[in-house]
């Protein structure tokens, strides 16, 4: 496959709208598996997703020219799935499951569109919500996250020549395979790509998954991106995210209801999925809330993603907890996948290696380290933490605690409403940077 370069393309697109999403496909794949579930058994609820920047510092609407942003979500909107995709998606093996989604599910996908959006500026910053049914809104939430990511790299680099855009990529080139180096030799290493959302750029991204494909071979258990997966013959991973229980959340009627809503998730989950798909994902709320009343039947799945919490700390929590119900570790799976870093990654790596199965899903700084590459002084190339989280469910506001309460999204009321119930127990401020 001819490689494209990347600084020629940047400095050389005149095209009136050089699209950053160019399918519907280019989409982490746990939204697709979370769709099927929403659309077979939720389809009657509403969701919004708010964007949010964790990263105050930074103005957004400074940066980034509103007629741009609105061009490239109204192009998003215009997308459909095409028929190459479809007969992907239909016919391919996925987690060595074939099928994994309905005939009936599918033949809904096929006339799929983003429903609108709303957006206005205040204090420097977009305010961006995409309300309307859930099964809808749910495929917002990445395209949303990397067209403003790109569009922000796209203005940080407009005033830069074609040798400077070369230097540049360079660098980054070099600094991405000095880390790829150091994760190969790691034995055993299990990594994959989970960098969608707050990538430098698509193509940039593409790079990185074909230089980690290469870079370490079978060590590269594939990519969280629907399309990459199917332009690179790759494993498309990914399994549940915060989304569903805060949904959940949102809905109970009572506070046992809430208190109930961690779980309820995992048993509609597993109507649909098994295997190494019976990932728990235990932060939403906390932790050591989820731990303490989690049923014993949650032991007997194949592992634990701990998110927000540091990755030693976290996994040892929910070592023990597989101990206390009487599991081996040996036999369990940990995928760590939070801010991570190559140091980061092979702290936990020598930490947990011969205790636990582990798996790292490298994002940001995978996707977007560009830190110290430009050849000129700039912060506007740094990756800022960025998200787009549900913030009601029919009308109810939605909460997510975390593990780190600088992670935590919602009302102020309702946060403490929900810490009330769930306690702060295991919550640790940490600085957020990505």
């Amino acid at each position: 496959m001819a490689k494209t370069d990347i600084a020629r393309r940047v400095y050389n697109h005149t095209w009136k709208l050089d699209p950053i999403v160019r399918s519907l496909l280019d989409t982490d794949f746990y939204k697709l598996l979370m769709l099927q579930m929403i659309w077979g058994m939720y389809s009657e609820v509403d969701a919004t997703f708010t964007l949010i920047n964790r990263t105050t510092s930074v103005r957004l609407a400074d940066e980034i020219d509103e007629g741009e942003l609105r061009e490239q979500l109204d192009h998003a909107r215009t997308l459909r799935f095409s028929k190459k995709e479809m007969i992907w998606l239909g016919g391919n093996t996925f987690y060595g499951r074939k099928q994994i989604f309905e005939p009936e599910f599918l033949a809904w996908l096929e006339d799929f569109r983003l429903p609108d959006y709303e957006l206005t500026k205040r204090d420097g910053q977009y305010e961006l919500s995409f309300p309307g049914p859930w099964m809808y809104t749910t495929l917002w939430e990445i395209p949303a996250l990397a067209i403003i990511n790109e569009l922000r790299s796209r203005a940080a680099m407009r005033s830069f020549g074609p040798f400077a855009l070369d230097v540049l990529y360079a660098r980054a080139k070099a600094k991405m395979w000095d880390k790829t180096e150091r994760l190969k030799a790691l034995p055993g290493i299990r990594i994959s790509d989970f960098g969608t959302r707050r990538r430098h750029s698509f193509l940039w991204q593409r790079w990185c998954v074909e230089a980690l494909k290469e870079g370490i071979g079978e060590a590269f258990t594939g990519t969280s991106n629907v399309l990459l997966a199917m332009d690179n013959d790759l494993e498309a991973l990914g399994t549940n995210a915060h989304e569903l229980p805060m949904v959940f959340g949102a809905l109970a009627n009572s506070e046992e209801e809430l208190r109930e809503a961690p779980y309820k998730v995992l048993q509609d989950w597993q109507r649909y999925y098994g295997g190494n798909l019976l990932i728990v994902l235990p932060d939403t709320f906390g932790t050591a809330a989820f731990l303490r009343d989690a049923p014993d039947w949650i032991a007997d799945w194949t592992g634990f993603r701990p998110d927000s919490a540091p990755p030693i700390e976290g996994g040892e929590k929910i070592l023990s907890w597989w101990r206390e119900k009487g599991k081996d570790p040996k036999q369990k799976l940990l995928i760590f996948s939070d801010g991570l870093e190559v140091e980061t990654i092979e702290e936990a790596y020598r930490h947990f290696k011969g205790k636990v199965r582990m798996s790292f899903g490298w994002g940001t700084n995978l996707t977007n380290d560009f830190e110290g590459c430009a050849p000129t002084e700039t912060k506007s190339l740094d990756a800022i933490s960025l998200v787009c989280k549900v913030s009601e469910a029919n009308g109810r506001p939605a909460v997510k605690l975390s593990d780190n309460p600088a992670k935590a999204t919602g009302d102020e009321k309702e946060i403490k409403r929900y810490l009330r119930i769930f306690g702060e127990k295991g919550r640790v401020r940490q600085l957020v940077k990505v």
